[in-house]
């Protein structure tokens, strides 16, 4: 576990109050630890943790597709209100990217920090000023500016935050 990484996270949660979107992202690619290092920021600081894939599959399992894409927003909204803690950290956020739900992933995620402070486990890497989801050519390929948000890449060993 790099201890640093833990504590600039930390550091970091705490300077996003400051922005209009209180979110902070964790960038790194699949397997590279990004859960354990959620788990750790957990254990230090007694933030809750939202496994975002499987809150979201439970819920969306009885409803249709056309309910599915329309549900999502309100169903984490709902998740993360459930925590009852100004810091709630998502992870395994995977499934907003379905095409199958027809969600701008990152919008919802912004729209859902403009109440708490989030730190968001990204599966994908930083490139510059931007960060990434999946390969270009992928359904679920996603591209965004780093903007109005804080972002940890988390991929970086020798410098943990961008």
């Amino acid at each position: 576990m790099n201890e640093l990484l833990v504590q600039t996270l930390i550091d970091k949660l705490r300077q996003v109050d400051a922005l209009y979107y209180r979110l902070l992202l964790l960038v790194a690619p699949s397997g590279s630890g990004k859960t354990a290092c959620l788990r750790s920021v957990q254990d230090v600081e007694g933030f809750p943790c939202v496994n975002v894939s499987l809150e979201l599959s439970r819920q969306l399992l009885p409803l249709t597709e056309r309910q599915r894409a329309l549900q999502v927003p309100q169903l984490l909204q709902t998740a993360v209100a459930a925590s009852d803690s100004t810091r709630v950290l998502l992870d395994n956020i995977e499934l907003i990217f379905s095409p199958g739900l027809r969600q701008e992933p990152l919008r919802l995620l912004e729209s859902l920090s403009r109440n708490r402070a989030l730190l968001v486990a990204w599966p994908g890497t930083v490139d510059g000023r931007h960060i990434t989801y999946a390969e270009p050519g992928h359904l679920e390929y996603r591209r965004y500016e780093i903007k109005d948000f804080l972002v940890v890449d988390g991929a970086r060993r020798d410098e943990s935050a961008s």
